[in-house]
């Protein structure tokens, strides 16, 4: 465990040696419990909804799931076991699901924030406390903390992590089969070089979000960017279907 410490309640304080449990133990200690964690996958993305989890687990060895983690360092196999495990293991869970014409009317902030709540609201168990992954979240309804790198540090937070990933890596590969041409089974509505040569080809499908910048540009609403100076000439790169004697 890294980073700067956290106040805890009641004065509590957590190892940074204190594992990927160490912070519900801490939480149980100062008379809190259940304990929720929430995490979102897709903010990044440019195709595809935003989906966030929450996941209480219980205490004692009940809750330890083999092989937990952050979803980003599992591998696609690794993930599908610990989701399997986590929804099997935990007290409550809960999946929420923003679609990209939603993120585009709220924003990605605030629609991240919204889902996050929604999360925690669905929950069949009210938690007594909550943590979150990086920032706090307002209008929880219970106390929180954001844990600095939570879905590398805290548990439930990672479970979180590991169901929303799986949720909507899942919904990217139905999504491949309607939208083929973009290939979101590989990239999963990510901005790689890939995606943005798919978006310049056939322009943004019904599921992009207009808010992104690539996005608009592959729709016409954004102007293409400069191209970069040769370094070595220091001028630019003859444009597509130019001459010299067109500049």
């Amino acid at each position: 465990m890294s980073g700067p410490p956290q106040p805890l309640p009641g004065g509590v304080t957590v190892r940074r040696d204190a594992g990927l449990y160490g912070y519900e133990r801490a939480l149980r200690r100062a008379g809190l419990e259940p304990i929720a964690g929430v995490d979102e996958a897709g903010r990044g993305a440019c195709a595809g909804p935003l989906v966030a989890g929450a996941v209480v687990l219980p205490p004692g060895k009940a809750g330890i799931v083999p092989g937990l983690a952050d979803s980003k360092l599992l591998t696609e196999a690794a993930r599908e076991r610990v989701y399997a495990q986590v929804v099997r293991r935990a007290v409550a869970w809960s999946v929420v699901v923003v679609e990209p014409e939603e993120c585009d009317r709220l924003g990605m902030h605030v629609a991240n924030v919204e889902a996050l709540r929604r999360a925690v609201a669905r929950l069949g168990t009210r938690p007594s406390y909550v943590l979150t992954d990086g920032f706090p979240v307002d209008g929880l309804g219970v106390p929180g903390l954001a844990v600095w790198k939570g879905d590398r540090v805290a548990a439930c937070i990672a479970a979180a992590s590991v169901i929303a990933k799986v949720t909507r890596d899942r919904m990217m590969v139905d999504l491949h089969g309607s939208y083929p041409a973009y290939d979101f089974a590989t990239h999963k509505g990510y901005c790689t070089s890939e995606h943005d040569a798919a978006l310049a080809r056939h322009g943004p499908s019904p599921v992009h979000r207009m808010r992104f910048v690539n996005v608009r540009r592959a729709a016409g609403l954004e102007p293409m960017p400069e191209p970069e100076l040769d370094p070595a000439t220091s001028v630019r790169p003859e444009q597509p279907g130019t001459t010299e004697e067109d500049a």
